[in-house]
């Protein structure tokens, strides 16, 4: 009876980390992501490959929601002293991509490790935002201008890396995860407009000397898909018609055209939410936005309760960063930003970004402050 009771009361313990209300929200997004992903798979009417890509994607789901419940367990002096060594071990392994990397869809992002093949550029998603809070912990807020250098150089380093692999959409994830740090700490006005002119007298120059060619082109066919519908605007083209033919209610699951005749490309990765817009319509796509935007809602003021600096500031910068992920995707999709590669969170099929974020989700549960005898759940 006691080792019941004992056994009880630790898995009780564990659970108490939990924010209810945040885990239902991510309890309904990764089901509807599952009837998508089920759908855009076609596994319904084909078997082999996209029966794998289904029981992969359950393992997945069952891996993220371990790594959470062990995430949220972790203290958050604890998650600032360790924040150096993953920063630097991250580093390590994107320079080992770099040198001896497994090449796939053109690009250099992967590291095997036997059977395993993981991308290193997922581990700075949480890496890098870890490492600036902490540093920033350590200084007087608001933060002098050499702290904000020093953190602008922690942020740019595995930048500069991923962007060799090539992989701009990553990179980019991973500056916003830094620069909401930042922004957070204290920075002031002044410098953020001075940071944004600086960005728009750059952006001519990156495009001639700092893009590849297929970069540039996705930006040439943003401003007018016509010019290659079946080249570099396919993907643009083919999802903006599911979206679009879905009107209001939508064709119904499994009934999406697009996706069933093989029109959509990447169809169960980066384009999902054209899946979703094409079988549930605008009504579907609001409610999907609307618990997007409640998760973000209860993960922001998880972050206002974060038991010091370092809890706030990573807390904050998780949240904000989560809400670029949906805003690049479904920019991406509707045609409104170029195809830069980001999957839709939790709902595009991919175990190491679903592993990254429910960690993320794990870690920002567990720092918040706790009052004596308190459970979330």
């Amino acid at each position: 009876m006691n080792r019941s009771g004992g056994l009880l009361g630790a898995i009780f313990r564990l659970l108490s980390r939990i924010d209810l209300i945040l885990f239902m929200g991510l309890i309904i997004l990764l089901s509807l992501g599952g009837l998508t992903l089920y759908s855009a798979s076609g596994a319904d009417y084909v078997s082999g490959e996209n029966m794998f890509i289904i029981t992969h994607h359950v393992i997945h789901l069952g891996l993220s929601a371990a790594i959470m419940l062990f995430a949220a367990q972790l203290p958050s002096n604890l998650l600032s002293r360790i924040s150096v060594w993953i920063y630097l071990i991250g580093v390590i392994l994107l320079i080992l991509v770099i040198i001896q990397g497994t090449m796939g869809k053109g690009a250099q992002r992967w590291l095997e490790l036997g059977s395993f093949r993981f991308q290193p550029a997922e581990i700075m998603k949480l890496a890098v935002p870890m490492m600036v809070a902490s540093y920033f912990s350590h200084k007087t807020l608001p933060p002098r201008f050499v702290d904000i250098l020093v953190a602008a150089i922690l942020v740019a380093v595995p930048m500069a890396l991923i962007i060799k692999q090539p992989d701009l959409g990553t990179a980019l994830l991973i500056g916003s995860a830094g620069f909401f740090v930042i922004y957070f700490a204290g920075i002031p006005w002044k410098w953020l407009i001075g940071m944004l002119i600086s960005m728009v007298i750059a952006v001519p120059l990156v495009y001639q000397f700092g893009m590849h060619a297929y970069q540039r082109q996705r930006i040439d066919t943003l401003l007018d898909p016509s010019l290659d519908r079946l080249g570099s605007g396919y993907h643009i083209y083919q999802s903006t018609i599911a979206i679009g033919s879905g009107g209001v209610y939508g064709k119904g699951w499994l009934n999406g055209d697009q996706s069933r005749l093989d029109f959509l490309p990447e169809r169960h990765t980066d384009f999902i939410f054209a899946v979703f817009g094409e079988e549930f319509g605008l009504f579907g796509n609001l409610v999907l936005l609307t618990i997007y935007f409640l998760i973000i809602w209860r993960a922001l003021i998880l972050a206002t309760k974060g038991q010091d600096t370092f809890s706030r500031l990573l807390g904050g910068s998780l949240s904000l960063t989560f809400f670029v992920y949906l805003f690049v995707n479904t920019g991406m999709v509707s045609g409104i930003l170029p195809v830069v590669g980001v999957p839709l969170p939790l709902v595009s099929y991919g175990g190491t970004s679903m592993v990254t974020l429910m960690a993320a989700f794990g870690l920002l549960m567990g720092l918040q402050k706790r009052k004596k005898g308190y459970a979330s759940m």
